[in-house]
């Protein structure tokens, strides 16, 4: 284990950005080595439109305050790397939709299952009660800076 960090020579926001990263990091990792090395953090930010719905590329740009272009190029990086299809819309075969893939799904479950792990690790590490009140407080740091709507919708954006 290395030196800890003094918590007071950096701020609130960017420690929090920094221990979100490593979390991140770590679920890469998981993910690479189970077989989806081609995944990237911004992918997660279009995943999180396709695990309940099967929005247009024009809905998912609104909802990643995106163009269609930028929209429709992410759907198509995903479907080359085979992790989501565009379909016929089961109303109107004119309008096509997006969905993932088994694969897709296989990845939700895989990184879902990484970031239990992570979990697990850091309450072995911290104890349960300590992990507690750290997430708690981050919750009540993310109410206070406006992005508890966001997380609820699954609408998190990517950082501009």
């Amino acid at each position: 284990m290395t030196e800890p960090l003094d918590p007071h020579g950096l701020d609130t926001g960017t420690l929090a950005l920094f221990v979100g990263s490593a979390a991140a990091s770590a679920v890469q990792g998981a993910l690479a080595a189970h077989g989806f090395a081609d995944l990237r953090v911004s992918h997660g930010y279009v995943f999180q439109h396709l695990i309940e719905a099967q929005p247009t590329i024009g809905e998912l740009a609104e909802k990643l305050d995106m163009t269609k272009q930028g929209a429709s190029k992410a759907i198509a990086e995903l479907q080359q790397l085979g992790y989501a299809e565009r379909v016929p819309d089961p109303d109107d075969a004119r309008i096509r939709r997006v969905r993932l893939t088994h694969r897709g799904r296989t990845a939700v479950t895989t990184a879902r299952r990484a970031r239990a792990d992570l979990e697990e690790r850091l309450r072995q590490r911290l104890g349960a009660d300590s992990l507690d009140t750290v997430r708690a407080l981050l919750a009540d740091l993310l109410d206070e800076l406006g992005g508890t709507s966001a997380v609820r919708r699954r609408e998190v954006r990517p950082p501009r």
